[in-house]
């Protein structure tokens, strides 16, 4: 039993340093990858067949210039990195989640847990290093630690208390909450979590966290509401006194492309109609946004706004009234 497991092992780290050689090079000929295993052709033939049979795609010609190589598959198989490797791509996924294409700094934090779960200790410090000196410009998000985002998406992921402190009015206090998810908008990030002293869901900017740690203790997650649209909705409207919503009479994808998202939340409804929900210190203020859409629209609520939407529709007629027209060419 011990020599077939020892025989089992050999076999499957010759197959892992096989897979590494056909990720360095893009052909490689049967003897040279013979002789960098140290095997003969025909075990280089055996063991590209486990390669293909576990989904990596390993083509073979012949000729002049054939050999091994290995091409792209359906479907994304793991790959194998080297210590440089790794490390730069952990650093680069670090300047992708506080980037400012969208939709990549999400996708870049869910590839960073990932990695982190088989980060060997010996390099994190080297990751810690090099991501110090990645910078961005051009605007995007505001800037945040990402060893904050890491810490929180871990925390997220293992499913365990998280605290920091966090400004309230003129105070900073210290929070304890079970985080959910990190929500990346156009211009910050924002973790969802259940705030243990209030009792209740709260969404809480990344940039404004202090002294951010996670702690062992476990939680068994709660039912959740959707992260994105709690995080928007509470960006956009409740954090202002005023709340308005509007039925806008153009598309929803018409409508998102010219308000932020950090601005409104749009949502669908039909093909040509869409739905407006947004807050402002000032009521008027979120009607002139509204206004300078250039879509016709009707207000849903507060009813407040339908009255103020007459009473300034009575003061520009009166403004406009008083304006001499401007005479014909022919009359000149």
């Amino acid at each position: 039993m011990d020599v077939a497991s020892g025989d089992e092992r050999g076999t499957t780290e010759r197959v892992l340093t096989l897979l590494g050689l056909l990720q360095q090079r893009q052909v490689w000929t049967g003897p040279e990858l013979a002789e960098r295993l140290g095997v003969t052709p025909r075990t280089v033939r055996r063991d590209v067949e486990r390669l293909r049979t576990l989904g990596y795609p390993v083509h073979a010609s012949q000729g002049v210039g054939g050999g091994y190589q290995l091409g792209p598959g359906q479907d994304l198989p793991p790959l194998l990195l080297d210590d440089e490797e790794a490390i730069a791509t952990v650093v680069s996924l670090l300047a992708g989640a506080g980037g400012a294409v969208a939709g990549a700094g999400d996708a870049a934090l869910r590839a960073l847990t990932k990695l982190d779960r088989v980060l060997p200790t010996r390099l994190r410090h080297e990751v810690r290093a090099l991501s110090g000196s990645v910078e961005s410009f051009g605007g995007g998000r505001t800037p945040v630690d990402p060893e904050v985002l890491m810490t929180l998406a871990r925390a997220c992921r293992d499913e365990v208390e998280a605290g920091f402190d966090y400004p309230s009015g003129s105070e900073v206090r210290r929070r304890r909450v079970e985080p959910y998810r990190l929500v990346a908008s156009d211009r910050r990030w924002y973790l969802l979590a259940y705030d243990l002293d209030r009792d209740d869901w709260r969404s809480f900017r990344v940039d404004r966290m202090t002294d951010v740690s996670a702690r062992t203790w476990r939680f068994r997650p709660r039912a959740a509401p959707d992260a994105a649209t709690y995080v928007q909705e509470g960006v956009t409207s409740r954090v202002y006194p005023h709340q308005a919503r509007f039925l806008v009479h153009a598309s929803a994808d018409t409508v998102r492309a010219q308000i932020p998202a950090s601005a409104a939340v749009v949502r669908r409804r039909g093909s040509e109609l869409c739905e407006v929900l947004s807050g402002a210190a000032s009521l008027d203020f979120v009607l002139m946004h509204v206004l300078l859409l250039g879509h016709d629209f009707e207000v849903l609520d507060p009813l407040e706004l339908g009255r103020r939407c007459r009473t300034l529709a009575e003061r520009l007629l009166s403004a406009g009234a008083t304006i001499s027209p401007v005479p014909d060419v022919e009359e000149l």
